[in-house]
This record gives structure tokens, sequence and C-alpha cells, in this order.
């Protein structure tokens, strides 16, 4: 199968051809229909977070059973799924609490290079999410994908692994919005954009929606934003403190610096929650005022949206075949597996929401 491979850091993906195992005790192949480019792509891309090399990336991704290995009861060749990044095992103390999304089992949730379904020439290829999406097939265990309806559109059924789930999660779950209450998304990417649909969704009667791309806050007017802030004038926190009469009572920070999180903290009126869903480097230090938190302000993060896959996915689906749920929007452009490297220079560029890759035998 064709794959977009990893290499060397900061440098292009490669297109090479790689073997693909069969699936073995509770793993699943899947031919890939589509899948999404994430920042936490690029951040990887760019060695962040560094992995053995060659690897393949991706992980916002949706497609079609081809086959199940043993002991895989409940998908059959097939089946349309969504791949996601909160792989788990189900029974380690994290799962058994419900966080699902923290799973500790490192034999499901495999670190890169541990796995070995992929190989270039015979030598093994770093599986990098537990997913390897930018393929025509990925190889996965069977609590990574989600049997979703088959009239839903895969090229946004990807999405819903990822940049949705996160961001609507961190509404739904991790923050648990009220109908009513003000709401501030700092950065309208596609997590953030998700969470502004997710606030809107959730009944919130304020939205601002805060980013340095004027077309990014148009694009979040769409998403249900009822106010939208260039944070290039500055003064964000002020200015949202003095527009609500006293700071919201959530915000989001969608990002991943800490000047966003501190603004995100600042914004807040007493008793209010901020909640960080952005990816950080390692080391990364936050500096927030001590005596704020004597006004039960609340800092906290959220993983993948603190997501049950299997129960919140299907719900998604329904929200978005109910005409509420706003993904056709999230898809700026619908690229080949050959153009991945132009994609993600768009995404860097600012110029979009969402780049999807589609495969065309899908």
């Amino acid at each position: 199968m064709k794959a977009a491979v990893l290499e060397r850091f900061c440098e292009p993906l490669v297109i090479r051809e790689l073997d693909i195992a069969e699936p073995g005790p509770q793993e699943v192949r899947v031919r890939t229909a589509a899948v999404g480019l994430c920042h936490s792509d690029l951040h990887f891309i760019r060695g962040m977070r560094p992995f053995p090399l060659p690897g393949v990336l991706g992980h916002e991704v949706a497609g079609i059973v081809e086959a199940v290995g043993p002991g895989v009861k409940d998908l059959q060749a097939g089946d349309h799924v969504v791949g996601a990044l909160s792989v788990f095992c189900g029974a380690c103390r994290q799962c058994l609490g419900g966080r699902f999304a923290l799973c500790a089992d490192t034999d499901v949730k495999q670190p890169p290079g541990k796995a070995r379904r992929l190989f270039l020439s015979g030598e093994p290829v770093s599986q990098v999410f537990n997913l390897s999406a930018f393929a025509e097939q990925i190889l996965v265990h069977r609590n990574a994908l989600v049997k979703i309806r088959d009239d839903m559109p895969l090229d946004r059924a990807a999405l819903l692994g990822c940049a949705v789930i996160t961001g609507t999660g961190a509404v739904f779950r991790s923050a648990q919005v009220r109908a009513g209450s003000s709401v501030a998304v700092v950065g309208c990417g596609g997590v953030g954009l998700a969470a502004v649909n997710g606030a809107a969704i959730a009944g919130a009667a304020r939205i601002f929606a805060i980013d340095t791309a004027p077309a990014k806050l148009e694009l979040a007017r769409r998403f249900g934003a009822t106010d939208v802030l260039d944070a290039r004038e500055g003064e964000v926190a002020a200015r949202v403190q003095a527009l609500t009469g006293g700071g919201v009572e959530y915000s989001f920070e969608c990002i991943g610096l800490p000047a966003t999180v501190e603004d995100c903290f600042r914004m807040l009126q007493p008793g209010g929650t901020a909640t960080v869903l952005g990816l950080f480097a390692p080391g990364t230090r936050l500096s927030i005022e001590g005596s704020d938190f004597f006004l039960e302000k609340q800092l906290r993060g959220s993983a993948l949206g603190s997501a049950r896959i299997r129960e919140d996915i299907p719900k998604l689906v329904e929200l978005y075949m109910q005409g509420r749920l706003n993904l056709d929007d999230l898809v700026s452009q619908r690229i080949p597996l050959d153009a991945i490297n132009e994609g993600f220079a768009a995404m860097t560029g600012g110029e979009v929401a969402r780049s999807v890759i589609v495969f065309a035998d899908a």
C-alpha cells in the first residue's frame, strides 16, 4: 500500500510503498477513506516529541473494515468506522474510572516503534498515534475504532476522531458547559471551531471566538459564535472582561501557548473555568496570578475532550445528520495523498480549518 512516511524530522513526508501485516488477535485492518491533517501531526513532523524513524503519522481517520483478527466479534468486513486517538483497554485503573482517554495500558496504547504492523523493505516502520492513517490501509486494535451508520459521509466522519471530539468533548464532558452561560474560545482552528459549535449546541447564550485570522473569525460565526475578537488588537482578556461586565464562565484554550492559557484564565469571572486543549512542547511553563484562585477560578486540562469514543462518536454522527453539528464548513479542501505536504503548507500559512486527504478507491 501507499503511505506518506516521515523519514527525517523537519523534512517533507515521502510517499512510499509499505507492507502491512495481517490482523492478529483483537486487530482490525481498515481501508482508509479519508484522513484529516491535524496540527498535532505537524508538531511531530517538526520533532516536538521525537519518535523512532521512519514512521507514519495521521490519526483523524475514517474508513471501511476489510478484515478482522481473532477475538473481534462486533466488527466485520464492510462496516464503516471512525478511528480515534483514545484507544483504550477497558481494564486499567483509568478505564475503570471512566477516563478512557487516559488509558495506561501500553499493550493497547503502544508507544511509537513498539508495534510491528508496518514494514518498508522488510524493516519495521513506527506506527504513530496507534493509527498511522496517512496510508491507504491501517491495522489497529479493535478499541481504536467506532462503528458508525453507513450513510454518514466518511470525509466528514474522519474529523470526529480528533478535532471534533476534542473540541465538543471539552465543552460537553470536561467543562460541562451549562445552557445560558458565557463562553470564550481562543484559537479557531479545527478544535476551536468544534468547541464553538459544541458551546452553541450546549445552549451557551454568548460565545466569543478569538483568533488572529479574520477569515477564521468569520468562519466561527457559522459555527455559532455570537462575538468575534481579533487577537492582533491586543488586551484580549481585558476586552472580554469589559464586554461581559466581569468575564466569561467558561474559556477554552485551543492553541498550546502559555500566553493564550494565561489570557483564558484572566478572562474568567469569579468561579469560572478555563479548559486547556492545546498541545505543548515538553517543559513549557505557565505564569498564573495565584490570588485568582481565591476567587474560585479553575484551570483544568482536557485530554481528547475526556472522550468516551464508543458513546460520543455515534452521538456526534447523529448531531451532524440532524444539521446541528457543522462538519461541512470544517473541511476547507479535499486533497489526494500525494498532496499531503502542500496540505501542511496551507496549515502553516493559516489558510485552512482542515485539509482532508480523500482516497479515490474508498
